[in-house]
């Protein structure tokens, strides 16, 4: 596969990460055919490879590691939420050393050239209430108050630093009353009332 036809693919892409799978079905080309000439185009830093079977083209546009999300998963369901949903919107300020997202699949950890993604896994009755972010399509992430939420669900399964956080800023937009309407749709009883208490005793401590 000339590797200037592979640019001419990776550029039809119209985005700068992409999959081994997406230029092979694209080109029409077998995937050890693909991979033979992005091995290629790496050596020569025209490509960089972030994961198994994901790419990125060097130089172009600013990658963020959220943007990855969507390529790593594409066979599950999944969506940005709790600690990095909340920094990303702004409710709290510290950075997140890893990415985490919510998915009905298992709980995993994955660890690329650009970031560092934890998967936690929740009920599949639990999993609603995210969009796709500022209205990009890049990547999907929870509305603040199902961030809140799912982090207080977390927490009720024995992940405490989910239901601590050094700072949250609570104020409007952030909406109280959708969070609480959030921790009312956990589908264990249980869990449902210690995530409540967990979250009235948030609310408590912030308006002091």
């Amino acid at each position: 596969m000339p590797q200037a036809i592979t640019v001419e693919y990776i550029r039809r892409l119209g985005r700068p990460v992409f999959t081994t799978r997406e230029l092979s079905d694209i080109s029409g080309k077998s995937m050890s055919t693909v991979s033979q000439a992005l091995a290629y185009l790496s050596e020569h830093t025209i490509v960089k490879k972030i994961y198994r079977g994901v790419w990125v083209e060097v130089g172009g546009k600013l990658l963020s590691p959220y943007m990855v999300v969507p390529h790593l998963f594409r066979g599950s369901r999944v969506y940005v939420s709790f600690l990095s949903a909340l920094h990303l919107h702004g409710i709290i300020e510290q950075i997140p050393q890893v990415i985490t997202l919510a998915s009905t699949a298992h709980t995993r950890k994955i660890t690329t050239t650009v970031g560092t993604f934890l998967v936690h896994k929740i009920s599949s009755q639990f999993f609603s209430g995210f969009e796709w972010y500022k209205g990009t399509g890049s990547f999907l992430v929870a509305e603040p108050e199902k961030a809140l939420a799912d982090c207080l669900y977390l927490f009720t399964r024995k992940k405490k630093q989910y239901g601590f956080f050094p700072e949250l800023n609570l104020k409007k937009p952030f909406d109280v009353k959708k969070a609480r309407e959030w921790i009312q749709k956990i589908p264990d009883k249980k869990a449902l009332v210690a995530a409540e208490i967990k979250l009235e005793e948030i609310i408590k401590k912030r308006n002091n």
